[in-house]
């Protein structure tokens, strides 16, 4: 995941900020269902459950219809996300938490395409988000080719940044039949069953 920094219009972050409040909303609400939960209960709903609620919403509040709904179920899947990696990590302070405004500002947005990023000049280049248009960002390297979606976050001094998003492109196996037995460590990054130890660089401030 590579990540830029922003350089939104002020009507731009208007529109950034209007994604930030849906998402944080929709995810907020998805929270608030599965506190709701106590045993005996029916099972809070589901994602795709949730969705048609979302669905529902959309058409009766025209604040939440103005916005973008792959912003929304997007917030919605990260919901589901985090509930999976809490039941996953057996850990209770895991569980999902209210999102705050301010602090936690952001939403995701998939289905992108190589249409989506362009390069205006060196160091510029820009995004296109929904309901936003296109949003200049500083190309401080290569964007990833294959980019499949993106994250768009603001810290809490109002800076912007975007994330992309790729799948690499699979690396074929040697093919020779073999089987290797990998020990991960600290002080050498793997131990192979081979005897042959690889040790990972470890990059310095200032290094991508």
């Amino acid at each position: 995941m590579a990540r830029y920094r922003l350089q939104p219009t002020p009507a731009q972050e208007a529109g950034l900020l209007l994604h930030c409040g849906h998402a944080r909303f929709v995810y907020n609400l998805a929270v608030e269902q599965g506190r709701d939960w106590r045993p005996g209960r029916r099972s809070a709903p589901r994602f795709v459950e949730q969705c048609r609620q979302l669905t529902e919403a959309r058409a009766e509040f025209a604040w939440l219809r103005a916005g973008s709904i792959i912003v929304q179920q997007q917030a919605l899947r990260d919901y589901a996300q985090a509930m999976s990696n809490f039941f996953n990590s057996g850990n209770p302070a895991s569980r999902p938490r209210f999102r705050r405004r301010g602090v936690e500002e952001g939403f995701r947005i998939v289905a992108v395409t190589p249409e989506d990023v362009r390069r205006l000049s060196r160091n510029v280049g820009e995004v296109r988000i929904a309901k936003v248009s296109w949003v200049r960002f500083r190309w401080s390297r290569r964007v990833p080719g294959g980019v499949k979606s993106l994250r768009v976050k603001r810290d809490r001094s109002g800076r912007w940044h975007v994330a992309f998003t790729a799948i690499p492109e699979p690396i074929p196996g040697p093919g020779n039949g073999e089987v290797v037995g990998v020990d991960r460590g600290v002080a050498v990054s793997a131990a192979l069953s081979t005897g042959e130890l690889l040790t990972v660089k470890s990059s310095t401030p200032g290094e991508s």
